[in-house]
């Protein structure tokens, strides 16, 4: 007699973006096919059966802030992590499905060759499921009429900056790029620092011969992030176009976005764990080693600002919690960190050090074992609203009957796992270093699955999913981020304008 379930997870504590409670999970051809209260399920059989053993059973999370197999954008500094690579770190850390960046250069006048040729580099290579952002450098006239194609193609959000010479769109392209978002239901990401800010520090540091890492930050003030910010909330509210204002990390960024949603302006906002855990002392530790906590905007002052973000999560002025992985190897002058130690700046230059940090694997352990947040919080900030907000759920992010893809945690009962010390080579991924090692951590996930399918067993084996299982999900319209008022963009006759 075959099996009629091809998997159930039992005894667990479940939890939803809504709900927790004493429940029993049954999978069938990669769906959830039933969540029942515990022993409900009664004697059925199953190809394989996880005790949860009264630990936590989540979502699989999603992961919608990811650089892989990026070509060299802002120097000499190239991905550490392609797709192979980045997605087995995924895996091993809790994340069925991600959304890395399909990044199209300034000298290109089309997005579809690069959403194409991206599609090629994560064909069969992948252990999770996967979509794209397009990341727009140039919206020309062609890029922008190609926003109904992208729709159709399922990638419904793209990402511009504000800064970056190489990357760095002025007002009038973004408001251009925010109106055909609107019109094609693209959610838009913003970067928001405002470059000439921090062009201008830069120099002011430059001439004191200030080039350690540690003047990173610096040289990205807070204010550089608060300026860019409210700007942006401007503009999208000019244009009704909604807007995520990526990696926020400053208390004040903070206060505009809360203060921007209170008046009902589709405003969203994510931030990263390198703002909960890391400041500035980090950046300043001796020699050349505060290069590995070098990201954009930097780590803050003080724990006081990570608290503060703390907050924003809780509060829900935060929507999502991304890593925000963009991994660089330190021991490395070819492509990676040490790519900025020359002749002319032995000890490397700030500028020059390739910006971002590694976090796909640690991301949920990091959050989930400090218990600052509602289990249900966490949930939504690292699965379930990442999937509403890119058009995925309820395919991910949830565990509907019927519905849902059977992407699932199960994470250790409470005294199974005793807490430990982080060190980088119990990762996963192609990078020499973590930015969070030695932090003490209290939890990792036990089982991953997948589809229905267990893809990483951390006392079974670990690492038992396979390149290539990942598959590529076409999105919807974002469920969460949509305008608000109807009608299209337009100039009357007598010079009125808005939405008619």
């Amino acid at each position: 007699m075959s099996a009629e379930y091809d998997l159930i997870i039992v005894n667990g504590v479940v939890v939803t973006d809504t709900e927790v409670g004493e429940y029993d999970i049954a999978v069938k051809d990669e769906k959830i096919a039933k969540v029942v209260k515990r022993g409900e399920l009664g004697d059925v059989k199953a190809t394989r059966t996880i005790d949860a053993e009264g630990g936590y059973v989540m979502p699989g999370g999603v992961d919608g802030h990811v650089h892989l197999e990026e070509p060299p954008l802002f120097g000499k500094g190239s991905s550490a992590d392609n797709f192979e690579t980045g997605s087995r770190s995924a895996v091993c850390g809790g994340t069925t499905t991600m959304v890395p960046f399909a990044p199209q250069k300034k000298s290109e006048d089309t997005l579809l060759d690069t959403l194409y040729a991206t599609h090629e580099k994560a064909k069969d290579n992948c252990y999770i499921d996967y979509s794209f952002h397009l990341l727009v450098g140039n919206p020309s006239p062609r890029a922008l009429s190609e926003f109904k194609t992208l729709r159709e193609e399922g990638i419904t959000s793209l990402k511009i900056y504000m800064t970056y010479e190489a990357l760095k769109l002025n007002d009038g392209e973004i408001l251009d790029v925010l109106l055909e978002a609107r019109k094609n239901q693209i959610t838009t990401m913003i970067h928001a620092e405002n470059g000439e800010l921090i062009d201008w520090m830069t120099k002011q540091l430059e001439k004191r011969k200030m080039f350690a890492p540690k003047f990173h930050g610096p040289s990205h003030p807070p204010m550089a992030e608060i300026e860019a910010t409210h700007r942006a909330i401007c503009l999208s509210e000019f244009m009704d176009s909604p807007i995520l204002i990526v990696h926020v990390s400053t208390p004040q960024a903070t206060a505009y976005i809360k203060a921007a949603q209170a008046r009902g302006i589709p405003i969203y906002a994510e931030t990263c764990p390198q703002y909960l855990f890391l400041t500035k002392l980090d950046l300043a530790k001796p020699g050349f080693e505060g290069a590995k906590c070098v990201c954009s905007p930097p780590p803050r002052d003080s724990e006081s600002d990570c608290d503060a973000i703390w907050t924003g999560l809780a509060d829900g002025t935060f929507t999502i919690l991304s890593s925000d992985h963009c991994p660089f190897r330190y021991d490395d002058n070819i492509t990676g960190k040490k790519t900025c130690i020359t002749d002319d700046y032995p000890d490397g230059h700030f500028k020059y050090i390739p910006n971002g940090i590694a976090g796909i694997e640690t991301r949920l352990s990091l959050a989930l074992g400090e218990n600052r947040l509602d289990v249900k919080k966490f949930v939504q900030l690292t699965s379930t609203n990442p999937a509403k907000l890119y058009g995925l759920y309820p395919l991910k992010g949830g565990l509907v009957e019927g519905t849902s893809d059977a992407d699932i945690n199960v994470w250790y009962p409470p005294g199974k796992m005793p807490p430990f010390e982080l060190k980088n080579d119990m990762l996963h991924h192609n990078v020499d270093y973590t930015a969070f090692e030695g932090r003490t951590l209290k939890q990792w996930p036990r089982y991953t699955v997948l589809r229905g399918r267990v893809v990483w067993d951390r006392d079974g084996g670990g690492l038992v999913g396979e390149k290539g299982f990942g598959r590529f999900v076409k999105r919807e319209a974002s469920s969460l981020a949509r305008p608000r008022f109807g009608g299209e963009w337009d100039i009357k006759e007598d010079g009125s304008f808005g939405f008619y």
